[in-house]
């Protein structure tokens, strides 16, 4: 028996990282029985085999999973947008950021490309007020590289962002063993355009960080939506305002007579911009019924 971490899974066989080496195994048959997938980031128990088959045996408590990409016991998610080419989309920002919470992972905002334009300063400054640790990068000399790096040691990370922010050079930049290319084809892999694509963990800065082929924004907002009781706890600047509501039960945040989040975003204290994420993305799921999410 050993314990390990699964770090890469593909075809039916999982590859599990113990304290003194990576063993190919298969999943043993009672997880199909009970519809439960091993996934990349799993902690588990297997049975070495000298003479057979590697199998896990035993998959530890997860404290977050996600669909897609299929990823479990993330600590951070790093959600890299660009100041130009292509520009800020807050609203999608402001969803991947809420699934986050919701999953109980870090959101680390990163904006690339400050060297070719300053508009990220605006959005930079409500994240930061908002309370979200928030890191610029510069292409051209390589500033703030660092500051993401020192956050990938001892914790298990994955970036999404659209085609063309920079993931992949900001990727390389901290380890340029990891050969990402403009297309995230990762030459380490010898993975090419028309061949299988899996998740795999790699140690990076000493932690390990998530590569995951063909995970855009648009597959991670699809893949998971949160309710509109929800919500509100997934936008963390509402916190402290969401027990004095005047009628508390009833209270969507949105316009409501007595509302502390709307008193708040008033006063200028929460950024209108914000609460407009909020209303956009409670109005895709007011009328969703909870038997409906199953």
């Amino acid at each position: 028996m050993a314990e390990g971490r699964l770090i890469k899974g593909i075809g039916g066989f999982y590859y599990v990282e113990t304290a003194d080496a990576v063993y190919e195994c298969k999943a043993r048959g009672i997880f199909r029985q009970k519809k439960i997938t091993p996934l990349v980031g799993d902690l588990v128990s297997i049975t070495v085999n000298e003479r057979g088959e590697n199998t896990i045996d035993e998959i530890k408590n997860r404290k977050n999973f996600l669909v897609r990409p299929p990823l479990a016991n993330i600590d951070r998610l790093f959600i890299v947008a660009s100041s130009i080419s292509p520009s800020i989309n807050m609203l999608v920002l402001d969803r991947i950021i809420a699934i986050a919470e919701y999953k109980g992972i870090e959101p680390i905002i990163v904006f690339t490309k400050s060297d070719l334009d300053d508009s990220y300063k605006k959005y930079s400054d409500i994240y930061v007020k908002a309370g979200f640790k928030t890191i610029v990068c510069n292409n051209k000399n390589g500033d703030g590289t660092e500051k993401v790096a020192a956050l990938l040691e001892n914790h298990i990370s994955a970036f999404t962002g659209n085609t063309g922010v920079g993931k992949s050079s900001l990727l390389n930049s901290i380890d340029s063993s990891l050969s990402l290319n403009t297309g995230e084809t990762s030459k380490k892999l010898g993975r090419g355009r028309h061949t299988t694509r899996h998740c795999e963990l790699f140690k990076v800065a000493g932690g390990y960080v998530a590569d995951t082929p063909g995970f855009s924004t648009v597959d991670f907002e699809k893949s998971e939506k949160i309710m509109k009781d929800k919500l509100p706890y997934c936008f963390r600047e509402f916190e402290p305002y969401l027990t004095e509501c005047k009628f508390l039960n009833n209270c969507s945040h949105i316009n409501d007579k007595g509302c502390a989040i709307v008193n708040a975003v008033e006063k200028g204290i929460i950024s209108k911009e914000r609460h407009n994420s909020y209303i956009e993305l409670y109005n895709e799921v007011k009328d969703i019924k909870q038997w409906q999410m199953k």
